[in-house]
């Protein structure tokens, strides 16, 4: 289908444009500080910016990545152009042919007009041209549009925030499935709608299109559901598409559950995708419960737990072992919210997710292996049976610290045989009560030594992965050298101690 852009790897490639919201060039040209003025090319109302860039370059076809508001002072000009000549058209249809926006031309100190045949050239290559006063910086005009991406951007996040909830809303009722298609269909000004295995429409919700959108969009969740047989190529996660100026997108539900969310809207507006993409988690979680049936037996298994069942017990209910314990914090500031958590939880291939704090925990079956996730720094155990859960969530927050510290996606726990093993634990773990004595009754400081001996004994990683001031390490780490009675600028000092933390 003409249009078509899909995860697949030949699909082809789009030219990239900045990553950040556009601005409309309407917007720029109504900022009374700047006094931009429109004079040559087409009409601004339609016309993006997605970055402002300065260049002098005469060709400056190579340094721009599309989408850009272009500014120049004229330096480049050679004195021999002019009318009659063909510099100023080699220039505007350079700046077209790499996605140039517009052009901004700064009057003085080098020009004090803009010359008449750079106008004609803009004129003639479709360019929208920009008179900016000398009293109006580049950097003023830049500002202005980071001013406006960032209000775009705040708006955007909003909405998407809003959506969020709304969906989380929606997703608790007692009819889960169709409030959610309604909440979306709502959100997005269009037509939402379930397609089964078969390729069926389960539920819909919204204004429904009529038959060419419709068939469009039935084929069009065909492309993304999964591969019938082994062997045959594999579908993409999602497709777009555009049919008689509606906009169409089909979302694969589930692990090979073969669910499709399809989307159709009149606009697309930004922040569309991502809220489609959270219904598509909801739904991906509601469907393959209601498929496996596995939200029943994760409820059997919690109330026998609560009743006093051992964990070795009811875990057959949740599926084969054994398990791993996955920590996982999401980068940047704040905690994550119980919608990014169940995300995170499909991604790993688990619903067993706890968004405990500022970490949510995961129990994995083992043969699933996790691997890097964006936006997502992961700390995983090692393999363990029911019994060993305890153990393994404390692997996974050791490994998640690390991780942190270190500036790594994922670290794993490592369980190879050590020296420290020869010694019986017995034995080794009445040492090690006895040589930590002086600080166990501190678990602070316990944990600050050992995070802080695991790191090779440095202030700055050791703050990031406790959260706390250099300072404060430093303070933890002399009292421990009090308390110890010892040196820890000594290497053997500092490896018996190591092997004493971890027999503690």
């Amino acid at each position: 289908m003409e249009g078509t852009h899909t995860t697949m790897p030949d699909a082809p490639a789009v030219p990239p444009t900045p990553p950040t919201p556009p601005v409309p060039l309407t917007a720029l040209l109504a900022r009374e500080d700047l006094a931009l003025r429109h004079i040559a090319g087409p009409s601004a109302e339609g016309v993006v910016v997605h970055w402002v860039h300065t260049s002098e370059m005469a060709d400056p076809y190579p340094y721009l990545l599309g989408g850009e508001l272009l500014l120049t002072a004229g330096v480049h000009i050679p004195e021999a152009a002019g009318p009659g000549t063909a510099y100023f058209d080699d220039y505007a249809s350079r700046i077209v042919a790499a996605g140039g926006a517009a052009l901004g031309f700064g009057l003085a100190p080098v020009h004090d007009t803009v010359p008449e045949a750079l106008v004609a050239a803009c004129a003639s290559q479709g360019l929208p041209l920009l008179e900016v006063p000398p009293r109006t910086t580049f950097s003023g005009v830049a500002r202005a549009v980071w001013q406006l991406m960032a209000r775009e951007r705040l708006a955007e996040l909003r909405r998407v925030t809003e959506a969020q909830q709304s969906l989380a809303a929606a997703a608790s009722r007692p009819d889960p499935v169709p409030s959610v298609l309604r909440q979306l269909a709502q959100r997005l000004g269009g037509w939402a709608v379930l397609y089964g295995p078969e390729g069926a429409e389960i539920a819909g919700a919204g204004r429904e299109p009529v038959g060419e959108v419709r068939g469009a969009l039935a084929r069009l969740a065909e492309v993304v559901r999964p591969a019938a047989a082994p062997g045959e190529r594999p579908a993409p996660a999602s497709a777009t598409d555009t049919v008689a100026g509606s906009h169409l997108a089909a979302y694969a539900l589930g692990a090979g559950h073969g669910f499709v969310l399809g989307v159709a809207e009149p606009e697309r507006a930004p922040g569309d995708h991502t809220v489609a993409s959270v219904a598509a988690v909801l739904l991906s979680l509601l469907t393959g419960e209601q498929q496996s049936g596995t939200g029943a037996a994760r409820s059997s298994a919690l109330v026998r737990l609560l009743l006093g069942a051992p964990p070795e017990e009811v875990a057959s209910l949740l599926g084969d072992g054994p398990w791993i314990v996955v920590h996982a914090r999401p980068d940047g500031d704040g905690a994550p919210d119980p919608v990014a958590a169940s995300a995170l939880g499909a991604a790993l291939g688990s619903a067993l997710v706890d968004p405990a704090g500022d970490v949510a925990r995961v129990l994995v079956p083992a043969d699933r292996t996790p691997a890097p996730l964006p936006g997502w720094t992961l700390g995983v155990s090692a393999a363990v049976a029911p019994h060993d859960w305890p153990e393994a969530d404390t692997q996974a927050a050791r490994a998640l610290a690390r991780a942190r510290a270190t500036r790594a996606p994922l670290l794993r726990h490592s369980a190879r045989p050590a020296l420290a093993d020869l010694v019986p634990p017995g034995e080794a773990a009445a040492h090690a009560r006895t040589l930590l004595a002086p600080v166990t009754a501190h678990p602070a400081l316990t944990e600050t030594l050992r995070t802080w001996l695991s790191l090779h004994g440095s202030w700055d990683r050791t703050a990031v992965a406790l959260s706390v001031h250099r300072n404060t390490v430093r303070q933890r780490i002399a009292r421990c050298a009090t308390l110890l009675e010892t040196d820890l600028d000594d290497p053997d000092v500092r490896m018996e101690l190591w092997f004493a933390l971890r027999r503690l």
